[in-house]
């Protein structure tokens, strides 16, 4: 039995007609097509070998299958235009694939929603980036508003460039649901360079006194600059070195249970005989939620002694999703594409001094949130689009704003290209290794 169903329902008398779609245990029809499923190539000779499997499928028989057939210019695969879609309104969609013998996932394997008003498209198509894996079976799904003028939609579902690969499509769902809330979150920066300190605890002191002073209660997040524990201090970093957790991570942890806030700061942490230049997290209760250890060391660092960290962590807030960077990251792209290609929805980046327009293209390319804490780098609290919504030019002062997570960054000719970049970053493509020639 195919279980498709198309529901519409009233919410209540005022409340526009609620869509609700779901397909699977797909059957072909004489065509060899299940009723209101077509196929689509940008070419004949591009086109994929599409197929309804009875043999492949995740919780009842008959799936929708694509295979590359050999073909290396292959692109395509199946479409169902749904009508009833309401302008501007929420919608949640999910889709199950499993793949066999394709080499890049994340690109290859395509789930999206292409906005239509009438028979033109409305807007540019939102892109399903978020997968997870559950057994055998990989789950995408999205959340989208439906553009301005947008009446339906078609849910496409292709295999693009895998010649020896296929790929079972599954368990197919459109919902529409309520708009989100917004997700507010209060940060603020801080711009202060302690001088001519006696002390690694002198100059942290200081940082916590700027806090106080400057930073209002109801801040969901503090950031404090690269390496607070050896700024002004005249010292080494070895001399000023320290255990995480250790004497710094608590005095924070006693500020943000103090202030019901995340603080995150530059720290000089030492584990055996390697020194790192460290950013810590501390929850709102005082404990270290996760440290991120600096990735690039300019020369000048390593010359210092330090040693480079190794990996790219994202930390779950109670707010959200968030990433670290330490100055001389932002001058290479790849840490905060890794962070939010993990997920991260904002990066925090305590900065000594750094390339500001950089920081800039980090935050556009990824569209993220990126906020700078720096001596010789500007302090400030930085939009997707690049745009500085709020910044600190004088010492001893804070940059303060208050953003939504939930907002959609938009762009009017290629649309929401966070999305986007997700499924089109081609990280496949194997990388030279620099300064050697063939």
């Amino acid at each position: 039995m195919r279980f498709w169903a198309v529901i519409l329902l009233l919410c209540h008398p005022a409340a526009a007609a609620s869509l609700h779609v779901h397909e699977s245990a797909f059957v072909p029809a004489l065509d060899g097509k299940p009723a209101g499923w077509t196929t689509w190539s940008a070419r004949p000779e591009t086109a994929p070998r599409t197929f309804v499997d009875p043999q492949h499928y995740r919780m009842h028989p008959g799936s929708l299958a694509i295979s590359g057939n050999g073909n290396v210019a292959e692109h395509g695969g199946w479409e169902r235009s749904i009508t009833g879609v309401e302008p501007r309104s929420w919608y949640r969609f999910t889709a199950w694939y499993q793949a066999d013998s394709v080499t890049a996932e994340s690109w290859q394997v395509v789930a999206r929603l292409d906005w239509r008003t009438g028979n033109k498209r409305a807007g540019q198509p939102d892109y399903a980036y978020q997968a997870t894996r559950e057994g055998d079976w990989t789950k995408v799904s999205l959340y989208a508003q439906a553009p301005e003028k947008a009446d339906g939609v078609v849910l496409q579902f292709y295999l693009s460039n895998a010649p020896g690969g296929t790929v079972w499509w599954d368990d197919i769902s459109l919902d529409r649901i309520a708009e989100p809330a917004p997700r507010k979150v209060t940060i603020a920066s801080i711009n202060l360079r302690p001088e001519h300190t006696r002390s690694a605890q002198d100059s942290v002191g200081r940082f916590v006194e700027a806090v106080e002073s400057t930073v209002p209660g109801k801040t969901d997040v503090i950031l404090l600059p690269e390496g607070i524990t050896v700024v002004g201090t005249g010292k080494s970093y070895a001399d000023v070195a320290e255990a995480i957790p250790g004497p710094t991570t608590a005095r924070l942890g006693e500020l943000a249970r103090r202030r019901n806030s995340y603080i995150a700061a530059g720290i000089v942490e030492r584990e055996g005989p390697a020194v790192y230049n460290t950013a810590v997290l501390i929850d709102r209760a005082g404990k270290v939620a996760g440290k991120y250890r600096k990735v690039y060391l300019p020369r000048e660092e390593v010359e210092g002694g330090l040693t480079p960290g190794s990996s790219y962590p994202v930390f779950h807030t109670d707010f959200g999703t968030v990433g670290m960077m330490i100055c001389y990251d932002v001058f290479y792209s790849d840490p905060a594409r890794a962070l939010a290609s993990q997920g991260a929805e904002l990066i925090l980046m305590p900065i000594w001094g750094g390339d500001e327009n950089l920081a800039k293209a980090r935050a556009i390319e990824n569209k993220v949130f990126l906020i700078a804490s720096g001596y010789d780098h500007p302090t400030y609290i930085m939009d997707p689009d690049g745009e500085r919504i709020s910044q600190a030019p004088k010492r001893g002062t804070a940059a303060i704003a208050t953003i939504d997570l939930n907002r959609r960054y938009l762009d009017s000719w290629l649309g929401d290209m966070h999305g986007r970049r997700m499924k089109e970053l081609r990280v496949d493509v194997k990388q030279p290794i620099p300064g050697f020639v063939k």
